[in-house]
């Protein structure tokens, strides 16, 4: 005989009997059923499609709610901030450019000012150098948020997004390669200004992205915004509100959706961003959705900088600091074969005196000295604030630097979304907080 978890049971002369009375049933099952309080721990990543890099999340699942989400990283580690302690100033920005792969130039760029910083030359950098870098970042805030649109819309069903988000980040990355000789990774900005001008070819392209990047834009809204499915998978869905991301130091287009109009270059300028017009743009939501339409109104906003300092270059000007002690490379200029230096730069080079070749020579090999010291630069990159803490013990390489990521930052908002929901929306929530992971391992 057996007993039974359902019922009480007596023993009688014609054997056990057993008495059922009535009752809810989820009240009787809810201690013996096997599988009511059984969860499940899934692994998704850091193979995966829809993680935006090699991040791995560890989810506690109840069905399909979510329980604990925990996010694992380092899978993409490079150490460069570790390699820039062994490569000089000037080679420090080849190495920075490669962490957060979709946005290099303000990778760039923060370095460069916290050199000039620590330099003492912050008020040198020419004003046309300062314009190329407004230009160059701006037209990188585009494409990165290009990629988000991309990548979100088909991980959300919107396979003809991603077709389309990458087409108009192609002709952004043509104009890269016709100012920096390449699509990715420039090493362009460089402490004391940028490597070389911008040509004209590259100007006149993009007077015509700028013709049709609003058109591309309206387009993406017809696609997206009225759609049953986009709203479903976006509106009200991992949730952050501005007290939980001043919490957990979100910045970026996720704390410009809950609301607080924060962002750098209004709230603390560089690189003249105070004499240009542009507006901050917010939601209220805290949403996907409201992150959604952030993104797309910075787009128009990056437009309109674009604009704005394209109009600017039509004055010509140097785009190094005029000290040939820092400045490098000195008066590049490039090659026939659109490689290298032109003979008449090498000419010169070596024709003017012993004391100038030696000169160029050790600033090349060796690099410039930096005085002790250690600085912090913040910018507003695609993803919030990007930071650098550089610190001199006045040699010709750092002794540290180190970045304030804010891929890294942001992803510890996900388990605050995404626990409670649904495992689809961990999905959306975790695209909305648009991670590179190449930044978050550095």
């Amino acid at each position: 005989m057996t007993t039974s978890n359902y019922a009480t049971e007596r023993e009688t002369t014609e054997g056990k009997v057993f008495t059922v009375t009535g009752g809810d049933w989820d009240t009787v099952v809810s201690g013996t059923d096997p599988i009511n309080d059984e969860r499940i721990v899934v692994n998704m990543g850091p193979q995966h499609p829809s993680t935006h890099g090699v991040l791995r999340l560890i989810l506690e699942l109840e069905g399909e709610t979510v329980r604990e989400a925990r996010s694992v990283i380092g899978y993409l580690h490079t150490g460069i901030e570790k390699n820039l302690e062994y490569r000089n100033w000037v080679q420090g920005s080849t190495f920075v450019t490669r962490m957060d792969y979709l946005s290099p130039l303000f990778n760039e760029t923060a370095y460069s000012l916290a050199v000039e910083k620590l330099l003492g030359i912050s008020d040198d950098v020419t004003e046309r150098a300062t314009t190329i870098r407004v230009l160059m970042m701006e037209l990188n805030r585009i494409s990165s948020h290009l990629v988000w649109l991309a990548t979100t819309g088909m991980e959300l069903g919107a396979i003809n997004m991603m077709l389309y988000g990458f087409r108009e980040r192609e002709y952004i990355l043509e104009i890269f390669e016709l100012v920096t000789g390449l699509r990715m990774n420039h090493a362009y900005v460089r402490p004391g200004g940028v490597a070389q001008d911008v040509p004209d070819d590259a100007i006149i392209k993009i007077r015509e992205f700028l013709k049709l990047m609003p058109k591309r834009l309206k387009e993406y809204e017809d696609l997206l915004s009225g759609q049953p499915i986009w709203i479903e998978r976006t509106k009200k869905v991992a949730v952050l509100d501005v007290t939980g991301c001043l919490a957990l130091g979100v910045t970026g287009p996720v704390l410009r959706s809950a609301g607080l109009a924060w962002d750098l270059r209004k709230t603390m300028p560089y690189c003249g961003y105070e004499t240009y017009e542009f507006d901050v743009p917010t939601h209220t939501d805290g949403d996907v959705w409201g992150r959604y339409l952030v993104r797309l109104a910075e787009i128009r906003e990056s437009l309109k900088l674009v604009e704005q300092a394209v109009d600017r270059l039509a004055k010509p000007g140097p785009v190094m600091v005029a000290d040939r002690k820092i400045a490098w490379p000195a008066q590049l200029a490039i090659g026939v074969d659109g490689m290298g230096n032109s003979l008449e730069h090498v000419a010169k080079i070596m024709g003017q005196s012993m004391e100038s070749l030696i000169h160029h020579f050790k600033l090349v090999t060796e690099g410039f000295r930096v005085p002790p010291g250690q600085v912090y630069v913040g910018i507003e990159s695609p993803r919030g604030e990007l930071g650098v803490h550089a610190v001199s013990d006045g040699g010709t390489r750092p002794y540290r630097v180190h970045y304030r990521e804010p891929s890294f930052i942001n992803l510890q908002a996900l388990p605050a979304m995404a626990e409670g929901g649904l495992i689809a929306d961990v999905i959306a929530g975790g695209a909305s907080l648009d991670p590179v992971m190449g930044g978050c391992d550095r």
